[in-house]
């Protein structure tokens, strides 16, 4: 049988099953990211990921200019905005949430993403296109990753970054909760990992 792509009721099927594996919370930081149609960018792929809040930092761009909600498109509503006036304060109201911090920067000491240590409540930070993350968010990271990149192009656009960050983030945390069903259930068929003490 040929594939076909999946109707609207069942795409709503597809993200409400991945929705019920989904306990983490997800939010973003933006130090300075000052272009809207990257800001909108990130906004959509925040919402399909599930992200609740975004804290918006320094110079960045307004989720309310044109640009950013015309490549959004009205997924704005669906996350909390709170601006603060710097990468630092943004930072901290994370952890006073109960989010850990984790910037995505090329930089000293940094971790590729896929082996950084990552939390259930995660708060990624993204920096400025040009000038990436100031140093007061670098120092306030509680995890510094980078992604890696097997081109000769130095760096990512920060809206692609956010993507691929957002979607580690949730496929680490859905292979763990596949993994903790599978050792539940071989456990309860006393299978191969069962371990009687």
């Amino acid at each position: 049988m040929t594939p076909r792509q999946l109707g609207m009721t069942e795409v709503k099927r597809l993200n409400r099953d991945w929705r019920r594996r989904t306990e983490g919370r997800l939010s973003l930081l933006l130090d300075s990211v000052g272009q809207p149609f990257n800001v909108g960018s990130i906004i959509r792929t925040a919402a399909a990921f599930g992200v609740q809040q975004v804290w918006l930092c320094g110079d960045t761009a307004d989720p309310g200019h044109p640009s950013a909600r015309k490549t959004a498109l009205g997924t704005d509503r669906l996350i909390s905005f709170e601006r603060v006036p710097s990468a630092a304060a943004g930072a901290l109201a994370a952890k006073a949430a109960g989010y850990q911090v984790v910037v995505i920067e090329l930089a000293g000491d940094a971790v590729p993403l896929h082996e950084a240590a990552l939390g259930t409540d995660v708060c990624l930070a993204f920096g400025n296109e040009d000038h990436g993350c100031s140093a007061s968010l670098l120092a306030a990271a509680d995890v510094l990753a980078y992604i890696p990149q097997a081109g000769k192009v130095g760096s990512l656009n920060v809206a692609a970054a956010a993507a691929i960050a957002m979607a580690e983030a949730r496929r680490r945390e859905w292979a763990l909760s596949a993994g903790l069903a599978d050792s539940t259930l071989r456990k309860r068929s006393g299978g191969p990992g069962d371990v009687d003490t």
